[in-house]
């Protein structure tokens, strides 16, 4: 997937994107009781006609913050204005999209050699038998 596609898909989420503001909780003292600086950003993921793959990953990237309705919501409130806040939650969004946009590498599996299989066979029964013999002593071995 290349970066124009991304570019397009973060452009198209900044224009779909809805925001409200919130009274909330976070730095501000006296003031954040009064002013309503927390920002509740809501974009559906369906309308954002993501391919097939990077849908999977944003879905999983998003766990709780997805409603049933396919409406993600991400919540910003770590400053005092909300103007600031309102940038913080694009951040947010545009950072989850490019973390779905990257694709995780396949992980390779390891190959182990024929003297390494006998080594770790020959490890595993020593282990064995050491914590055979750490059981109960029998009158015979008296």
């Amino acid at each position: 997937m290349n970066n124009n596609l991304l570019e397009e898909i973060i452009a198209r989420a900044h224009s779909l994107a809805e925001e409200s503001f919130l009274a909330g909780s976070g730095p501000g003292g006296q003031n954040a009781n009064k002013v309503a600086t927390e920002v509740q950003l809501r974009v559906n993921i369906y309308a954002l006609r993501l391919p097939p793959p990077m849908f999977a990953r944003l879905r999983e990237l998003a766990g709780s913050k997805l409603t049933a309705a396919g409406d993600l919501l991400i919540t910003a409130r770590e400053h005092r204005t909300q103007e600031a806040n309102r940038s913080g939650a694009r951040a947010k969004l545009e950072g989850m999209l490019k973390d779905a946009h990257h694709q995780p590498k396949k992980r390779a599996k390891t190959r182990i050699n024929r003297i390494g299989k006998t080594q770790r066979l020959k490890a595993k029964k020593a282990r064995g038998d050491v914590k055979s013999k750490r059981g109960k002593v029998s009158r015979s071995d008296w």
